[in-house]
């Protein structure tokens, strides 16, 4: 089987920064047409400008996810781009703290909307063209849906209460949609990152003293993930070379949930 995803048409969510933006270059290298989606406009374009120049086979949306709207319009903006979607990245995600004795706190309701609920919607409309687009083909393979969660999803820690939450019911979200999508030849499959150097840790790794020396002590090949890393396996779990694993909720941690959970906590 082909780890080949030249041709394909991606949409990666998130592509402004960190792993979103990792997984979006190293697609446009191997060949592939990405539709680039985020909030941050500003970075999103001084991103792709050079890379569209370089290979026209970027362009860049800005919007706000959690809209329906907005994501129709990007689907629309898609098509009318490269005329098919064979991919879906769901890689915009946020990270908050959370206190759980606090009445007022609303991490918990805005994590669910923001990592769970924008790519549960966002996967049911990309689904929907993808099986459109397919009709009357004979393929083993109509498109691919991965989704970024976390080790956070089987991990207990007070402060990242919203956030574990959230990853948890991504990830039964990721299997129940593969289910639901497989008469339809749609793998969704999701990455349980482990400590990766998104933008998120970076900022905590600025704001907290001891913090990279701490998850590198729980973690047994004892460094910090690349957000490199990340994206080969995205390509891994959109190319031929998967195409008999579906509702896989795959650990990229370094060993790190093989460790006490409660020690343990992603970060």
């Amino acid at each position: 089987m082909s780890y080949s995803i030249q041709g394909k048409t991606a949409i990666i969510t998130g592509a402004a920064n960190g792993v979103g933006l990792a997984i979006a270059r190293k697609f446009i290298d191997q060949g592939a047409s990405v539709m680039m989606a985020d909030r941050d406009e500003k970075h999103l374009r001084s991103e792709v400008s050079a890379v569209e120049e370089e290979n026209g086979n970027a362009r860049v949306f800005h919007c706000d996810l959690r809209e329906k709207l907005s994501q129709a319009n990007l689907i629309s903006a898609t098509i009318d781009a490269f005329e098919r979607i064979d991919i879906l990245i769901n890689a915009s995600r946020q990270v908050l703290t959370t206190d759980p004795m606090d009445p007022d706190d609303k991490s918990v309701e805005v994590l669910l909307q923001q990592n769970l609920l924008t790519s549960f919607r966002l996967s049911q409309m990309v689904a929907k063209r993808m099986i459109k687009q397919a009709e009357g083909q004979d393929v083993d393979s109509v498109g691919s849906i991965v989704n970024l969660s976390s080790i956070a999803a089987q991990r207990s820690r007070p402060g990242l209460m919203g956030f574990s939450i959230a990853t948890a019911a991504m990830d039964q979200m990721t299997r129940t949609m593969a289910i639901a999508l497989a008469p339809e030849k749609i793998r969704v499959n999701a990455i349980a990152m482990g400590s990766v150097m998104s933008a998120s840790l970076k900022t905590s790794l600025n704001e907290t003293e001891g913090l990279r020396d701490d998850i590198v002590a729980h973690t047994p090949l004892s460094r910090i993930a690349s957000p490199g890393e990340i994206a080969d396996i995205a390509q891994f779990l959109s190319s031929e070379a998967s195409g008999f694993i579906t509702g896989q909720i795959l650990s990229v941690d370094g060993g790190r949930s093989l460790l006490d959970p409660v020690r343990t906590a992603a970060h």
